[in-house]
């Protein structure tokens, strides 16, 4: 299948963030408010789904990045998501940006969550997808299930994220091959893998954030569409149904037969209903 140019062939850049380098790619139309996205646990640049990424900077600026220490980024991962948070705008401010959509599944979406609670003006709206409130339930089991499931994949030569953000019924097992295999269509450029280290620093960071006390979501006011499967093991689906109870201006949509990685299962109907959100 041909694919047409557009996030595999995005040129990576770096930006200075307070004497730190940032990794970024940004592509689509030059103006309009960015969609910056905010990546999952182990995750670099090349860990976006291109659909997901092409489709909505079809009509939006789309710009994924790394944070300091993931990737090609330079410094130490924090074991916060309330400092990768403050790197996350330290990024946003660096590249010229005053207001911002956010688009942060998993890990991302905690680190979304607090961007918009530190920064209320800097976001205009917010796509959570596949993440859950601080203290919501499940999220401190995080590390059990990713080693586990981790270890599966290897023993069967696969990709972990086959059975981390997918089901293992008949349509879950296809989409997780087509959805691997995305990832491999960029073969220049390709970004540095995460280390053991950074790895280790976000699970910590994970198991605070489901330890902690929940936040209060109704100071919270930007409009906010929360997305994620139905069977979602790392951050139970759950979490989805809460965050958009608790959100003052939230919508929810829960994809059917998916995992945690909904959004790039039924990928064609998330770029539809986030364009229509963005747009809205």
């Amino acid at each position: 299948m041909t694919v047409l140019a557009g996030y595999r062939e995005a040129p990576t850049k770096f930006v200075d963030v307070g004497g730190t380098t940032f990794a970024y790619r940004r592509l689509g139309p030059d103006n309009g408010t960015p969609v910056i996205f905010l990546n999952h646990l182990a995750a670099v640049l090349d860990n976006w789904d291109p659909r997901v990424v092409d489709g909505i900077a079809a009509k939006h600026p789309v710009i994924t990045f790394d944070n300091r220490g993931i990737g090609a980024s330079q410094g130490k991962t924090p074991r916060s998501v309330a400092a990768m948070a403050r790197d996350a705008i330290a990024f946003i401010r660096a590249s010229g940006h005053d207001q911002v959509d956010l688009l942060g599944f998993s890990l991302g979406g905690f680190i979304a969550q607090v961007i918009a609670e530190q920064e209320p003006r800097l976001v205009r709206k917010m796509i959570l997808a596949g993440t859950g409130p601080a203290g919501g339930a499940g999220i401190d089991k995080v590390t059990p299930i990713t080693l586990l499931d981790t270890l599966k994949a290897t023993l069967t030569f696969k990709d972990p994220k086959e059975y981390l953000f997918f089901t293992r019924t008949a349509n879950g097992k296809a989409t997780a091959r087509q959805f691997v295999n995305r990832l491999k269509e960029r073969t220049d450029d390709r970004d540095k893998p995460i280390s053991v280290t950074a790895f280790r620093n976000q699970l910590k960071a994970i198991h605070r954030w489901g330890r902690r006390q929940p936040s209060d979501l109704t100071v919270v006011h930007q409009p906010v569409l929360v997305a994620n499967g139905d069977h979602d093991r790392m951050v139970p689906s759950r979490n989805s149904t809460d965050l958009a109870r608790r959100l003052p201006n939230a919508r929810l949509i829960l994809y059917p037969d998916a995992g945690h990685g909904g959004i790039f299962q039924y990928h064609e109907k998330f770029v539809d209903e986030a364009l229509r959100f963005l747009d809205s």
